[in-house]
């Protein structure tokens, strides 16, 4: 059974554990090696994720005590992060993060959801009422990643 929790400092290593090997697992099919190693390279940004518990919702999914994904809200209307290990992907905790998430939006009287998303993601998204609003290039270290900027009505 999911349970969903919110997550504190003690969660980070797990999650940057858990982001890196999605990245570098379930978004194989979709990012080159050098893609994936700069996108993945953000997770030695220390101060960016540690300013996630302080300046983000954060919300984490367990299965049996073990993180099986996260995922974040910034400016209650800005998902920054949503990452489900890739031994669980494809159960519903990506959908139950999300619907979590948009709840917690709505209390917090937002009309819309924003967020910047991998071509792997995209179709999640898209199948929960997302539109893209615009493809983009991203360069990181100068490699170029396409990501998506999505967006949702609440109401």
């Amino acid at each position: 059974m999911i349970k969903l929790r919110k997550g504190t400092q003690n969660d980070l290593v797990e999650m940057q554990t858990l982001f890196l090997d999605t990245i570098h697992i379930v978004c194989k099919n979709d990012y080159s090696e050098k893609q994936r190693e700069v996108w993945s390279s953000s997770v030695e940004n220390k101060a960016r994720w540690h300013s996630i518990f302080e300046n983000q919702i954060v919300l984490i999914a367990e299965i049996n005590t073990k993180i099986v994904g996260f995922i974040t809200l910034e400016n209650h209307n800005y998902i920054d992060f949503l990452y489900v290990h890739h031994n669980f992907q494809r159960k519903g905790i990506a959908s139950e993060l999300l619907v979590k998430i948009e709840k917690i939006a709505l209390k917090n009287n937002q009309n819309q959801l924003f967020a910047d998303v991998s071509i792997t993601a995209k179709s999640f998204f898209i199948s929960h009422g997302f539109d893209v609003v615009n493809s983009q290039k991203v360069i990181r270290k100068n490699v170029e990643l396409t990501n998506f900027k999505i967006s949702k009505n609440l109401f």
